[in-house]
C-alpha cells in the first residue's frame, strides 16, 4: 500500500537531529525520499516544541533554532489545537502525547504514523510504521 500523507513522530526526526545511531540513515532516507518524490512529509507543532525542549538541553539554544529551522523546511508542521486534547484524554492510547499526535494526524487526514514507538500507538485509527518498514514499502 502507497502513502500518501504520512505523519512523522518526534522520536524519528530527533534521530536525525541528533545523528542517533542506528537510526540516523532512515530518517535521512525518508526526509531525502519525500523532497525527491514531492511526497508531503507531516509532524505537528507539539513536536517542533518538544524537540526544541531537548535539542535545547544537548546542543544549546541556538543550535536547536538552527537545526529545528533546516526541519521546517522539509516537513510540514500541522497546528496543535485544543480539541486534540480533549480527543486525547477520552482516549485508550496510554501515552498522553502519542495520544495527541494520533489525533492531529487522524484531523489533517494523514495516512500513517511513522515512529520507533509503535507499542504506544497500538489504539491508532490510521497505521503506523517504524521508517524502516515505511521506506519498505513506498
Amino acid at each position: 500500500m502507497a502513502y500518501n500523507n504520512p505523519f512523522v513522530d518526534s522520536d524519528v526526526l530527533l534521530d536525525l537531529a541528533l545523528f542517533r545511531e542506528p537510526f540516523y540513515p532512515y530518517t535521512q532516507l525518508l526526509l531525502h525520499q519525500g523532497e525527491s518524490t514531492g511526497l508531503k512529509l507531516n509532524t505537528s507543532s507539539l513536536v517542533i516544541a518538544n524537540m526544541n525542549y531537548i535539542l535545547s538541553k544537548k546542543l544549546g539554544s541556538s543550535k536547536a533554532k538552527e537545526v529545528l529551522k533546516a526541519v521546517k523546511a522539509l516537513i510540514n508542521v500541522l497546528p496543535f489545537e485544543d480539541e486534540a486534547i480533549d480527543s486525547a484524554l477520552v482516549s485508550k492510547i496510554n501515552d498522553f502525547e502519542d495520544a495527541i499526535q494520533c489525533f492531529i494526524a487522524t484531523k489533517y487526514g494523514c495516512d500513517v504514523i511513522i515512529t520507533r514507538n509503535i507499542k504506544d500507538y497500538k489504539q491508532s485509527r490510521i497505521p503506523v510504521l517504524t521508517p524502516e518498514q515505511f521506506l519498505n514499502i513506498v
